[in-house]
């Protein structure tokens, strides 16, 4: 019987099962890969928002990954939550020890309640140590915005913010469409040579919570199965589709994603 792929999250860990490592775990899961996580902050936080965190001291960040990557064959890397700039400086400084690539990193910086969960004086930590390690970087309108200084509400201005991203030293920039006017949800690929939009209907169900984070788990999990990055992107994209589609509403706030082929 053949073993598995091994997918790593790097991430923050959320109380109510919507988004961070409880989303990217269930949706290694459903994807038929096996899920390792590296807890970088706990938060304690349920549908109507986040009352506190608690950051993972760094040493003990490091202490984790060593004992994953020392043992387990890591076949994709996924970066979410790191909060601060000496988690970010742990982190690349062991993707780098261990060779953990593929690397997606999904810029989490606010939540969808509006705590934020990557420290402004971090951004520029975020850009010069982790963005040139990147394989594919997965920011919505507003954090490609944070990180490029360019107000993005169109595809057009999507394009300008892609190409200053790649230019940082992501090989590609996914820029996710849910923030973006336009009639369909446009995420638009951008790998250097071309871009790529790939199109799909809004689905209209609420304020949703965790479907950044199901994405680029998503694609983490295709990639160590060994699929080309359009192709990881592409199914990436219909599986959050039919997430949304069977999300509901479990609590009084935003809806978490539920992740399901």
């Amino acid at each position: 019987m053949a073993l598995l792929p091994c997918a790593l999250t790097i991430a923050g860990s959320d109380s109510c099962g919507g988004a961070g490592i409880q989303a990217d775990l269930k949706t290694f899961t459903a994807l038929g890969v096996y899920g390792a996580c590296v807890v970088t902050a706990l938060t304690a936080q349920n549908t109507l928002g986040i009352s506190a965190i608690h950051k993972v001291p760094p040493d003990f960040v490091a202490a984790q990954i060593d004992s994953v990557a020392s043992d387990l064959k890591i076949n994709a890397t996924k970066v979410g939550m790191l909060f601060d700039a000496d988690i970010i400086e742990v982190v690349a400084t062991k993707v780098k020890q261990y060779g953990l690539q593929p690397l997606i990193v999904d810029p989490v910086m606010v939540a969808g309640t509006g705590a934020r969960l990557l420290m402004e004086e971090a951004i520029r930590a975020f850009k010069h140590l982790l963005i040139p390690l990147t394989t594919i970087l997965t920011p919505n309108a507003f954090e490609a915005e944070a990180l490029t200084g360019i107000k993005v509400s169109s595809l057009a201005d999507a394009k300008k913010a892609a190409i200053k991203l790649h230019q940082l030293g992501a090989s590609t920039v996914v820029i996710k469409g849910g923030h973006i006017e336009s009639d369909d949800a446009v995420d638009l690929v951008y790998h250097g040579a071309q871009f790529v939009e790939l199109h799909s209907r809004r689905i209209v169900k609420g304020k949703l919570h965790g479907a950044g984070c199901v994405f680029s788990a998503a694609i983490t999990a295709n990639l160590a199965k060994g699929m080309d990055q359009i192709e990881a992107i592409r199914k990436a994209k219909r599986f959050v589709r039919h997430s949304i589609k069977a999300s509901q509403p479990i609590g009084k706030g935003l809806i978490p994603v539920q992740p399901v082929l």
